[in-house]
């Protein structure tokens, strides 16, 4: 009988083989969505009981952080204690299906290669549109380097937000731990906005996501530079521009995957971009040695797969000692 803990890691290398495999199926229910509803109902339910001034804003954001880490944690370890109850095998396959379905790592490469694809096939009108799937910036007038930097980052970015952050946190704390984890990054995706509908409600979800992450962002930037030389890209290029360019993105997190990634592919990422119709003139990470290509895709994907196998590997050894 394998000791409940390296059961959980167990399961958590199981998930991990499902989405390499599978990915996400549309016609499949995913756990993801239902919490993105219920922060979508929340939402208007709060905002309607609430004033709008600043500080009735953000108390009815700091409500809408425990009600959906609570509604969502609570859920996900009433599911699993009843299968567990029933049979270790049916807790263990429900323990399986929750770690797949928290990890986005097949999904975001699919995502990730439809904008190469329809780049070199369909033209730039419907690159426009496959990458604006997976960003949020404005790509309407995204010219084809736009839409490939756009791609590129985006690959970068949820290298840690979809595959490295879920797997550290299911292995110290199983697949409750990788719920709440994204529960609460998916709240921050939804309503940490520094716009004028968020810049007040949004503020307790994406504080919270950047405490979450901070650990995360700088673990997948160190793997990335140890993964950049196993895929034929620039490892001591990563490095160098980790070190120099990582605090350069507004974020305090985001910065450190993309300065890895820049730097192994030798471009450069960020710089000014459209959100909500407003310009934010961002700094750029990385030399502009050469022009971005949509062939970049193609190898941040190749550096997200390595990344992912050194993170699961390495998180792996982490819930064993944990």
């Amino acid at each position: 009988m394998i000791p409940a803990p390296a059961l959980h890691l167990v399961a958590l290398a199981c998930g991990f083989v499902l989405d390499a495999l599978f990915g996400d199926p549309y016609c499949m229910p995913h756990i993801i969505r239902l919490i993105g509803s219920l922060i979508s109902w929340l939402e208007r339910m709060l905002r309607s009981a609430c004033d709008e001034s600043p500080q009735g804003l953000r108390f009815a954001g700091g409500l809408l952080v425990m009600l959906v880490l609570g509604i969502s944690g609570v859920c996900a370890m009433l599911v699993l204690r009843l299968a567990y109850g029933i049979s270790s095998v049916l807790g263990f396959a429900a323990e399986t299906f929750v770690c797949y379905q928290m990890l986005a790592a097949k999904q975001l490469r699919i995502e990730a290669m439809r904008v190469h694809d329809a780049l070199l096939q369909e033209g730039l009108a419907q690159a426009r549109k496959a990458v604006s799937m997976i960003v949020g910036r404005d790509t309407q007038n995204l010219d084809e380097a736009g839409v490939t930097r756009a791609a590129v980052e985006t690959v970068a970015e949820n290298a840690s937000d979809g595959v490295v952050a879920p797997l550290l946190f299911m292995a110290l704390f199983g697949a409750v731990g990788g719920v709440l984890y994204k529960a609460a990054n998916t709240m921050d995706s939804m309503v940490g906005y520094k716009n004028e509908r968020y810049r007040y409600f949004g503020t307790a979800a994406a504080r919270l996501d950047d405490v979450l992450n901070w650990v995360p962002a700088r673990l997948t930037a160190l793997l990335m530079c140890l993964a950049a030389p196993l895929v034929g890209l620039d490892g001591s290029g990563a490095w160098r521009i980790l070190r120099r360019d990582s605090r350069r993105h507004a974020s305090p997190n985001a910065g450190y995957p993309e300065a890895a990634c820049a730097g192994a592919l030798g471009v450069q990422l960020a710089g000014p971009a459209s959100y909500f119709g407003v310009v934010h003139d961002k700094p750029t990470i990385g030399d502009n040695t050469r022009p971005i290509e949509p062939g970049d895709i193609v190898s941040a994907c190749r550096l997200l797969a390595v990344t992912s196998v050194l993170a699961l590997i390495v998180c792996l050894c982490i819930g064993g000692f944990a």
